[in-house]
């Protein structure tokens, strides 16, 4: 784990930080709803609830808005991962995967906790100085508990040396 993981959190769980962040680097996200849930050492969560903008035309959530917050719950550890790290990291989405179960309606819970193996990945990057990846999962569960989506996002990691 980062040893500024706590610092990171606390600027980014914070609504209206986490709200400017998005504002700033993630606008469709910010329109979109996402929210942050939960988000520890081991795991993030990730929320959208359907409404009219991230609505398609069969009534569900549209499958980008899934996919952004999907990526957002693998993507929040590697951030932290890579929070004030020397020598610096850069990190890249480099392949998305995706499976739809179910119609997304209403509130849908994106969760990843693939925190320990990312923060392997960005160490072992820096020991070796080549670039690195790793595929994390994300489930989308709705308010019943039921799986609706499952996405894999590879990341890859690189030293800045």
């Amino acid at each position: 784990m980062n040893s500024n993981f706590n610092q990171f959190k606390k600027e980014v769980a914070n609504p209206q930080k986490f709200r400017l962040f998005m504002l700033f680097k993630l606008p469709a996200a910010l329109f979109a709803g996402l929210r942050i849930e939960t988000l520890d050492e081991q795991k993030a969560v990730i929320s959208i609830r359907q409404k009219w903008f991230n609505k398609n035309p069969f009534h569900s959530i549209y499958f980008a808005i899934l996919s952004m917050a999907a990526e957002v719950s693998t993507g929040i550890h590697c951030m932290a991962a890579i929070y004030k790290r020397h020598p610096q990291v850069s990190m890249l989405v480099v392949k998305a995967e995706s499976f739809f179960y179910k119609k997304a309606t209403g509130k849908i819970l994106f969760t990843c906790e693939d925190a320990d193996a990312i923060n392997q990945t960005v160490e072992d990057a820096v020991a070796s100085s080549e670039g690195k990846t790793i595929a994390c999962r994300s489930i989308g569960k709705n308010e019943n508990g039921e799986t609706v989506a499952e996405f894999f996002f590879t990341w890859s990691f690189k030293c800045k040396k």
